[in-house]
């Protein structure tokens, strides 16, 4: 019996080029095998994360599995479903658990990353759209709302800041499914040494509120923005992070 785990039965060649953006070239993409990247944020009732840290260690955990040995390397065991994932849509759906549910979905292969505030996201290697394993497909969705305890300040000096629109209003499931496709995007433009430097830091990054003013600023088109599909909360098109690292911003000047 195959799993929802294993590498897709035609496989997209290691060497294909990965979309340039989230959003663009649907009607291509849309043909293409539609693959998902899991993520688990653990959400003990009792003790649930800070909303930032949540979000800032979802787009963390993005980056770990992407710059992964089992995602990198041509022979590497995800190799395959990642380079599936990036030559579709990039989706990412965000579950929650907690408890025996968050225990049985560490057990599955994938990886933990936790945040400075103790916020725990479990990601997996991209799987079918419609092969879901048992033990992910029966978390819940919606309704993984979050906050934070006092409003965060501002981002440390030199950090990669995540902006998101101020004027959308996202679950926190919604947003760390988008701070994740900020973070891939940013990964994507950066050079091997600048890659090499990010993951040796740990991926230090900042996510925070764009000020109104600065929004259009940071949308006119120098940095990586998301615009998101539009299947779930927000429309189609809609901005919702710009990913704000600071090489870009150099390169760009």
């Amino acid at each position: 019996m195959s799993s929802p785990f294993d590498p897709p039965a035609t496989a997209v060649p290691a060497d294909a080029a990965p979309v340039p953006a989230v959003g663009g070239h649907a009607e291509d993409r849309d043909t293409r095998p539609q693959y998902v990247l899991p993520l688990v944020v653990r959400l003990e009732r009792a003790d649930p994360p800070a909303r930032t840290d949540a979000l800032e260690t979802s787009a963390r955990a993005v980056l770990t599995l992407l710059a992964d040995p089992r995602a990198t390397d041509p022979d590497g065991e995800w190799a395959e479903r990642v380079a599936a994932w990036e030559d579709a849509r990039i989706r990412k759906v965000v579950r929650r658990a907690r408890g025996g549910e968050w225990r049985k979905a560490a057990e599955l292969p994938g990886i933990t990353v936790t945040g400075g505030g103790g916020a725990e996201v479990r990601v997996f290697p991209p799987i079918p759209l419609d092969g879901w394993p048992r033990e992910l497909a029966k978390l819940q969705v919606s309704g993984t709302d979050l906050d934070d305890p006092e409003p965060p300040g501002p981002a440390p000096e030199g950090v990669p800041v995540l902006w998101l629109n101020p004027e959308l209003e996202m679950s926190a499931g919604k947003t760390m499914a988008q701070t994740g496709h900020a973070a891939q995007l940013a990964w994507w433009e950066l050079d091997e040494a600048q890659r090499e430097k990010w993951a040796a830091d740990d991926f230090p990054l900042a996510v925070r509120t764009a000020p109104p003013a600065a929004w259009p600023a940071l949308t006119d088109g120098r940095l990586p923005v998301v615009r998101d599909a539009g299947f779930t909360e927000i429309a189609p098109g809609s901005c919702t992070v710009v990913a704000d690292h600071p090489a870009l911003r150099l390169r760009r000047q």
